[in-house]
């Protein structure tokens, strides 16, 4: 071998060994899940190939369109009131006040607890005859709701008292799948807030002196200095936030039970609904296409994101 040809192989032989556990534990699965997504795969018995086959059947099923607009509706909840609010936190935390140290490792405490007890805990919270939701609004002297056992859409609830009968195409997401929405923004908002502030902490300094001797207020140094220059972090948290969110389970999974969970299928997401099909009833081929479709959905986005929103990234 030449010495050329030597230096150029030479650095791949120390990435064989982390290729190879790639391509076994991460390709070769991934490959052999698309094979499966072809055929008619279930526990026991015949598998008959059918190309596109399981694939057509998802533009005829309902329960695929339901989930996926539920997918859809959780996405548009949680995404842009997540990084609100995480941004604000962030920018609070990160002025001189007392105790920003505790309130910093409070606020992220929840990222490194269990979703499963998470879930549980909020299960606990929205339950409709001793959860704390319903004591809240019984001290705003509001009426109890049903929470996560509701089917109706917000909207329509909303405008029910005002004698506005709203289809359910316009009826927005269940109450239960907001309530979901409200516990994974909070779930998340200390990982979120932890981005932001090295984003912030990031700023030089003398971007905001120069702004403040040309007359810029708080709000001024803000829109003109961090937001441009934080826009690095916000593509980041936007990007993960939102690949994250298409794929919820634990939630939905783990308030399941008889005080809430997935009234009429208004809490179903897409993940769920494969796993639906791949564990319960054990229609390996189909629940694999789900997974498929759900990857390619991804992909589009976060693709459209590059090409959409990276455009307004202003790097240093």
């Amino acid at each position: 071998m030449k010495k050329g040809a030597f230096r150029t192989v030479y650095p791949w032989l120390f990435l064989l060994p982390t290729v190879a556990v790639i391509a076994a534990f991460r390709f070769a699965p991934m490959l052999y899940a698309l094979t499966m997504s072809f055929y008619d795969w279930g526990l026991a018995g015949a598998r008959r190939f059918l190309w596109l086959g399981n694939y057509a059947a998802l533009l005829r099923d309902d329960r695929f369109g339901q989930a996926l607009l539920n997918t859809v509706y959780y996405v548009v909840g949680v995404v842009p009131s997540g990084l609100l609010a995480a941004l604000l936190v962030a920018i609070l935390l990160n002025q001189r006040i007392r105790a920003r140290g505790w309130l910093r490792t409070a606020f992220f405490l929840p990222v490194i607890t269990s979703t499963v007890a998470i879930s549980l805990v909020w299960k606990w919270i929205f339950n409709p005859r001793i959860g704390l939701a319903n004591q809240a609004l019984q001290w705003l002297g509001l009426p109890p709701a049903q929470w996560l056992d509701e089917a109706r859409g917000v909207f329509a609830i909303v405008l029910s008292p005002l004698g506005v009968d709203l289809p359910p195409a316009l009826a927005g997401p269940s109450l239960a799948l907001c309530a979901i929405m409200v516990m994974s923004v909070w779930h998340h908002l200390g990982y979120n807030v932890l981005i932001f502030l090295a984003g912030l902490q990031s700023i030089p300094h003398y971007y905001y002196e120069a702004a403040s001797l040309d007359g810029a207020g708080a709000w001024h140094s803000f829109r003109h200095v961090t937001w441009p220059l934080l826009s690095p972090t916000t593509f980041y948290v936007l990007l993960m936030t939102t690949i994250t969110s298409f794929q919820m389970f634990i939630q939905v999974y783990t308030m399941e039970g008889p005080t809430g969970g997935n009234p009429m299928g208004t809490t179903r997401t897409l993940v769920y609904y494969l796993y639906e099909k791949g564990f319960a009833e054990w229609q390996m081929g189909y629940a694999n296409a789900v997974a498929f479709v759900l990857f390619l959905i991804i992909l589009a986005l976060t693709l459209l994101q590059r090409r959409v929103v990276e455009r307004r990234v202003h790097y240093q």
